[in-house]
């Protein structure tokens, strides 16, 4: 990638890494970079987890990026749009949340599959855009709501609160918690797990999920109708009941 995305890849494990200083906020060169990110991990089988983050130690994303503003009618509906394509990612996308993560770099980790935040007493997350008198505009009235409830998300946004990392945790806004120091290491220890488990049935379960939640219940059932018909035919199927009969931890192929 160039200058405002850094790209790292670790056997199954790729990290996309937003490095645009001082905040990591998204003008049009990120958000396109990013893009073209998301294409790579995507077309590439052996990746089977995603990891996104931002560089240093205190921000994740500060959201769009206001010194761009000229630009807003193109990233908008970009940022809206790439966001939307990592909640129906069919590989686990995990956000590593290093420091702050406001507005569109909030949002951006709710649409990721699962949320590991710094223990950091100084980070907060939040969608703080009521205070410039406009709103959550790249999905965080929605997925704001479907994680922590609709009251707690309409204190969050008509308010501008900013949590803790510990009450993110108890409001379900995060999956856990680590210490800053290991913040790294255990986001990529988790995508290592994430990465043991067969890839073509994680796809079919975030699949059939993502369906539910995005067309209603009946077309999800279908789609993991679909999902279980697919598995029965594959060799991880034959490799997972193998190893349960032999008493040993399977090593599925993506086969």
């Amino acid at each position: 990638m160039t200058q405002n995305i850094i790209f790292e890849q670790q056997g199954h494990i790729a990290t996309i890494i937003i490095d645009h200083p001082p905040a990591n906020t998204w003008d049009l060169a990120t958000v396109t970079e990013f893009g073209q990110a998301l294409d790579r991990v995507e077309a590439d089988n052996e990746v089977r987890v995603v990891i996104v983050t931002g560089a240093g130690e205190k921000v994740f994303s500060g959201g769009f990026d206001v010194k761009d503003a000229a630009n807003v009618a193109a990233i908008t509906p970009m940022a809206r749009e790439l966001w939307r394509r990592i909640d129906l990612f069919e590989k686990p996308v995990v956000a590593s949340i290093n420091g702050f993560a406001l507005g569109g770099g909030l949002e951006l980790a709710m649409a990721c599959h699962f949320r590991i935040m710094a223990d950091d007493p100084k980070a907060r997350v939040g969608l703080t855009e009521l205070n410039l008198g406009i709103i959550p505009g790249w999905g965080g009235t929605q997925r704001l709501t479907r994680l922590v409830g609709r009251s707690k998300a309409l204190d969050m946004i008509l308010f501008s609160r900013r949590l803790s990392a510990a009450e993110a945790l108890e409001a379900g806004l995060v999956n856990r918690l680590s210490a800053p120091g290991t913040l790294r290491q255990d986001a990529l220890d988790f995508a290592g797990e994430l990465a043991q488990r067969p890839p073509i049935a994680v796809r079919w379960v975030l699949k059939a999920m993502a369906a539910g939640l995005y067309e209603g219940l009946d077309e999800g059932l279908k789609v993991e109708a679909e999902g279980s018909s697919v598995v029965r035919q594959t060799r991880d199927r034959e490799e997972g009941f193998a190893a349960f009969l032999e008493k040993r931890k399977p090593v599925f192929e993506g086969k």
